[in-house]
């Protein structure tokens, strides 16, 4: 059966209790991967990966779940910023439904307006070169976009 693929609020039904998530930022050329801990509290990044081919992609994103137990994935979902989906929510959009053919893991779909220009004023605020950001930023994007996420799954347990 394939996993459901939901906005971030209703995916808390679907995942257990505790567990890590894994957050995806989808790029062009490479995936971002952060990972929570169990208790879902704090992202920390992964890896980036390098983009193949969907099989190979996926593939590794699923070892990076099984291999910290994950419950679930957060994806970052570019939406535009008058709210409309352009090509790049509807690249994300068709990730998701292929990933949820290969796992029963609940996908959530997280708005991720500008996470990645925050992440780059944040590396060029500490100096990091242009180069090293360019190795670097989907990773800690991914890490902004799960732990946004994560931020407002505490506030909802909160109020």
């Amino acid at each position: 059966m394939p996993a459901p693929i939901v906005p971030l609020i209703d995916a808390v039904a679907h995942w257990s209790a505790r567990g890590a998530l894994v957050g995806l930022d989808l790029g062009t050329k490479t995936i971002g991967v952060a990972v929570s801990d169990p208790d879902r509290r704090l992202a920390t990044g992964v890896e980036t990966i390098k983009r193949k081919a969907f099989k190979a992609d996926a593939a590794r994103v699923l070892a990076l779940a099984a291999e910290r137990k994950a419950a679930g994935f957060v994806l970052g979902l570019p939406i535009n910023m008058d709210g409309s989906e352009g090509p790049r929510a509807q690249s994300t959009r068709a990730f998701a439904r292929n990933l949820s053919q290969l796992t029963e893991l609940p996908i959530a779909l997280w708005d991720e307006r500008l996470s990645t220009a925050a992440v780059e004023r944040e590396l060029i605020g500490m100096d990091v070169s242009r180069a090293k950001r360019a190795e670097v930023i989907d990773e800690h994007a991914a890490i902004f976009i799960l732990q946004g996420a994560l931020d407002r799954l505490a506030n909802l347990r909160n109020s």
